[in-house]
């Protein structure tokens, strides 16, 4: 799915995917499964994984996810349900448990943001180039190879930076970390591009920095970003930290 061309419509959508019933701040878990069957807290049953899925058993009738899948479980009359998915990072296989009561519970409410700045909607330029294999690390101490398809080359606060990305769809992808997170509570943040014109020019606007995935929820394994994408400059743009939704 494409981003949303308005600001506020994409402040909208952001909202709407960390605090909904079953959105980002709900990840209670992420299992890591083997063929070996064990039991999930707070999930009935015993899973286990196979021939690249998820087998386990709901409500008495076998369920089986490929990675991406997900089932509803229910629970008491007065708590919304649980939504069990399917996860997989390199041949691994996790289920994983998204408890719409978990934001609450860990007192997660609102994305604080910096002042909108037109300063940081800044032009840059797409090179398409597929790299060689580079080494990443996810936020749990994984580590990979991946290959981007580019580079984006702009200035920022005068210093010329780069930028490596991938191709998602009509997308392009990043993370990076910055000069600001020494004294913010992110390591690093994530962006996305619109597609770049026929002469390669695309709008880099920083005040979409998004917070990835892991810090709604400790469960998620985001990849951090590749020294390319680590800049001395600080970004004082985009998403800053979650708070209570009253403070």
């Amino acid at each position: 799915m494409s981003t949303p061309s308005s600001y506020d419509a994409w402040l909208v959508a952001r909202d709407h995917s960390a605090f909904r019933r079953h959105g980002l701040a709900s990840l209670a878990a992420t299992v890591w499964l083997s063929s070996e069957a064990v039991a999930v807290p707070g999930v009935p049953g015993s899973w286990c994984a196979e021939d690249g899925t998820v087998v386990g058993e709901h409500d008495r009738t076998a369920v089986q996810l490929a990675p991406g899948e997900e089932v509803e479980l229910e629970r008491a009359a007065d708590a919304h349900p649980l939504v069990l998915r399917a996860f997989a990072r390199e041949g691994a296989v996790a289920l994983r448990v998204f408890d719409p009561d978990r934001a609450g519970a860990e007192g997660l409410g609102a994305i604080e943001r910096y002042p909108h700045g037109a300063q940081f909607s800044i032009r840059g330029t797409f090179a398409a180039m597929r790299t060689d294999p580079t080494t990443v690390v996810s936020v749990d101490g994984h580590v990979a190879t991946t290959i981007y398809d580019g580079v984006v080359l702009f200035h920022l606060d005068g210093e010329r930076v780069e930028m490596l990305v991938h191709v998602d769809g009509d997308e392009l992808f990043a993370a990076f970390a910055d000069g600001s997170c020494a004294d913010e509570e992110y390591d690093f943040r994530m962006l996305r591009l619109p597609a770049p014109g026929s002469d390669g020019r695309v709008t880099v606007d920083l005040n979409r920095a998004y917070l990835p995935p892991s810090r709604f929820s400790p469960h998620f394994v985001c990849v951090t970003p590749p020294p390319t994408n680590r800049w001395a400059v600080p970004v004082r743009a985009g998403e800053r930290r979650i708070v209570p939704r009253d403070a």
